[in-house]
Formats: structure tokens, sequence, C-alpha cells
């Protein structure tokens, strides 16, 4: 199973010059916990960081900074990992663990923003596999016990 099958298409992103604010309503709004912040150096819009929501609690409510008072730009991890479409399962999980991260934009050949995979998403993934290797172990020993009566 590869990025392009489990990931969300619809990625919601944000400008860097964009407030803190702005940035939290659009989270709300859109009810995810990240947004990807994009560059267009060649038509793409390419990833540039990501901001979280645990980003604004620690680095704005928590040390009492108005959140009209910073630009996305000022919190947003600059070093965003990603991973590639067709890059499969376990590499996405080794990149999440490398990194220690819970979500990767995911970029098409160009570099290019075509989605977001998230820790839950490769749950969903993994739960499935379980579920069709369980059943397929169930169908075993029904035919074994079967073919010895």
């Amino acid at each position: 199973m590869h990025a392009a099958e489990i990931c969300t298409r619809h990625v919601v992103y944000i400008e860097r010059k964009a407030s803190i604010r702005e940035a939290a309503q659009s989270m709300r709004s859109h009810h995810v916990g990240a947004l990807v912040i994009t560059d267009q150096p060649n038509g793409e819009r390419v990833p540039a960081g990501i901001i979280t929501d645990r980003d604004i609690a620690i680095a704005v409510v928590a040390a009492g900074i108005q959140p009209e008072n910073l630009m996305v730009e000022d919190v947003m991890n600059r070093n965003v990992a990603t991973c590639t479409e067709s890059e499969d399962l376990f590499d996405i999980i080794t990149t999440m663990l490398a990194r220690s991260v819970r979500r990767l934009p995911v970029v098409n050949d160009k570099g290019g923003l075509v989605g977001m995979i998230s820790a839950d998403d490769l749950y969903g993934a993994l739960s499935t596999h379980l579920r069709m290797l369980s059943q397929a172990l169930a169908r075993e020993q029904v035919r074994e016990m079967e073919a010895r009566n």
C-alpha cells in the first residue's frame, strides 16, 4: 500500500505571512490539527513548513503571546518531513518515527503538495490489512477442518 492510496487529498494550507490567529481559525473551521505552509517556486505548491495546533499552544498560548502579534512563519517548523505518493506504508512509518512526527505532507515527483498522511491514516490502513489476514487465517482453519472430516 502506497501513500497515494491512503492519504487525504484535501490539504489545508496557509501563507507564511498569515497571523497565528488566522492559522488557528483555519484549523478550527477545517477540523484539522496541522496546516502546510507552501511556496510556489515552479508553479507547484511546495511544502515550505508545517504548523500544528500543538505548536500554537506551546509557542504562543503558553508563552502568553498575542496570536495577532505573530505570523505563521514565526512559529512554523521549516524542516518539514514529507513523503512521496509512491512510498509504501512501512517507509512512511519509518520516516514518522525517525522525524518524531504524526503527519507528513505527501508530494508528487515535482515536489508539489498532493495530500497529507497522518498516523490515524496509517492505523486505518494497517488495521484493514490485519483484519484481512485474520479472515484468511480463519478461512484456512475452516478449510483444514472440513478437509479432515
